[in-house]
């Protein structure tokens, strides 16, 4: 027996003697898992796209969501998983990163071939449940789609699409790709699953490119040099079974809901604290936190002398290079940052996190919990014939005078007299009450999001970019929300918005200053964003019928907040 082989028995049969919390559960203590010996995966790619005759033309994908197992430790027991893939034996977690070309669509077959049950525990006083079987419906988050392949939340279907939700019209959805090139991921939507399904492994990464608009960038590129980073967190039982807690803050009202999920565990591209030998150049990383309520503040070992130099965010590219030491991402955004190893002082780096959890006024990471991965450099310098341009892609200039309509949004936390956590509302309503928002296809709209709970929340829309222009915090934040829940109809005016906002504007991070999808409303403030219904590219107009049945949302991305039901439909109009 090596004596690597040993090293791993030994850590597992201390693993499995280690309990954490309620014995009854077999929690894994993860301080007794070695880190940093699983080599980062690299998901498999699939084309969205087909060659003929030297053309580009449409493909044809069928991906399905299969019932397997997964390793994500050297040292733990296989992990029962829902994972996407072109067949059960393929499938992984993340799922495979489609790989679409701009301009040229992409069809994908989603089926579902899960089992009657759910090997989570899900909360039926949320959810859409049937009769049998795990309802499924994916997303493309930053994807510019028809609303019948959005992955509307009711558009839910189970194996043999026995049961469908009151929204589903067909498993095949169309994906234009005609947007601009940048990162995108997919996930599942159903709702009030959506936090259970993606626990369970239903996610992926989806990247649009342009060679003519990206070739001449010069940035790092190929397999070797380019790389998605998956980063979410689990906790494990003991068998290496994901342990979500299956009793609610509120048994009474919600027997399973918690406001949010944490786990010990950091996961990237399937593997818990993994490591990537690099040479000293350049590296691409297109940065996912895909988990379900955890922030990622995210840096490189102080004593290495490295940065990231940021080249898009969420789904778009930057018009210019920017760089920063720390950048904080929330749940559902992606961060595309390059990496220049030659400049660093060390021959290992160690990818960290200090963002307390919940997200600002948490619980502090620890050493655990503020490992993420570990970069291990080899000492010869090779040559690099990448670089950093001085500009990126011109995007549009974003123009708030513009603007069709200025919008109010309110976020609410509701709790107990025990001031447990209820639920979550947007304007005061459920995501199944009437739409409230309905833009204009064409136009820009000032949204004003008002957040009145104690919660970071990152507000995703879904179809339109949208660019933030100021956060400003406000006075008495319990004065203005006891008003607007006693009016409980969104008067912002009645209750006097403008007397309880102070003058104190917070710099929105040079990163984040472009064109986004998601972004992060902080707690006690308004946050005022330009959300754009048009394309961004040079087309004056969507290539589909944006006013369709069944529209779009919005939604905090959260995902426990979102099944619990901080989520409303919107609808454009001609």
């Amino acid at each position: 027996m090596g004596m690597k082989h040993f090293v791993g028995l030994l850590y597992m049969a201390m693993v499995l003697v280690q309990l954490r919390g309620d014995s009854g559960d077999n929690l894994l203590d993860p301080s007794f898992i070695e880190m940093f010996v699983d080599e980062l995966p690299q998901m498999p790619k699939i084309k969205g796209y087909e060659i003929k005759n030297g053309v580009p033309v449409a493909g044809n994908l069928t991906i399905g969501i299969y019932d397997t197992t997964w390793k994500f430790h050297r040292d733990l027991p296989p992990t029962r998983v829902f994972a996407y893939g072109t067949c059960k034996e393929s499938a992984t977690v993340p799922g495979p990163t489609i790989e679409a070309l701009q301009g040229t669509p992409t069809y994908v077959t989603w089926l579902n071939f899960l089992p009657s049950q759910h090997f989570l525990p899900w909360d039926e006083t949320l959810a859409d449940i049937p009769p049998s079987g795990v309802p499924t419906v994916t997303h493309l988050h930053g994807g510019v789609q028809p609303p019948t392949s959005d992955g509307n939340s009711l558009a839910w279907f189970t194996a043999s699409f026995a049961y469908t939700g009151p929204h589903f019209s067909s498993p095949v959805y169309y994906y234009p790709n005609f947007q601009l090139p940048g990162n995108l991921w997919y996930h599942d939507h159903a709702f009030g699953l959506t936090r259970v399904n993606l626990l369970s492994g239903l996610i992926g990464t989806y990247q649009i490119t342009s060679p003519h608009l990206e070739d001449p960038l010069g940035l790092p590129s190929g397999p070797e040099y380019d790389h998605h980073l998956v980063i979410f967190d689990r906790d494990f039982r003991v068998d290496g079974s994901i342990y979500m807690n299956s009793t609610g803050n509120n048994p009474d009202i919600h027997p399973q809901w918690q406001p949010e999920y944490f786990g010990k565990a950091i996961i990237v591209n399937g593997k818990a604290w993994p490591f990537l030998t690099v040479t000293r150049r350049k590296y691409r990383f297109r940065i996912l936190n895909a988990s379900n309520a955890r922030f990622l503040q995210l840096y490189l070992s102080k004593d290495s002398g490295l940065h990231f130099t940021h080249v898009g965010s969420d789904a778009n590219y930057l018009r210019r290079p920017t760089v920063s030491r720390k950048f904080l991402q929330a749940p559902s955004e992606i961060a595309d940052v390059i990496i220049d190893f030659s400049l660093s002082t060390s021959d290992e780096v160690i990818l960290r996190n200090d963002a307390n959890y919940p997200f600002p006024d948490g619980d502090p990471t620890d050493h655990i919990t503020s490992t993420v991965m570990k970069f291990i450099i080899k000492p010869d310098k090779v040559q690099d014939p990448s670089w950093i341009p001085h500009t990126l892609l011109a995007l549009p200039v974003p123009l708030p005078y513009e603007a069709a309509k200025t919008r109010y949004i309110t976020m609410y936390e509701y709790t107990t007299d025990a001031d447990e956590p209820t639920h979550l509302f947007l304007n005061a309503k459920s995501f199944k009450e009437p739409v409230t928002e309905t833009p204009k296809e064409g136009t820009s709209e000032i949204w004003k999001i008002i957040n009145l709970t104690g919660d970071n929340h990152p507000l995703h829309i879904h179809l339109g970019a949208f660019t933030v222009l100021e956060q400003r915090n406000m006075s008495d934040v319990e004065e203005f929300r006891t008003c607007m829940q006693d009016v409980y109809v969104n008067d912002v005016v009645k209750c006097g918005l403008e007397k309880h906002l102070t003058q104190n504007v917070f710099a929105i991070p040079k990163h984040e200053r472009g064109w986004k999808n998601v972004f992060k409303m902080k707690p006690g403030n308004m946050t005022t964003i330009l959300v754009r219904f048009k394309p961004l590219g040079p087309e004056a107009q969507y290539w589909f019928d944006v006013t369709a049945e069944p529209g779009y949302g919005y939604h905090c991305h959260i995902l426990d907040h979102e099944d619990n039901e901080m989520m409303r439909p919107m609808k454009l109009v001609h």
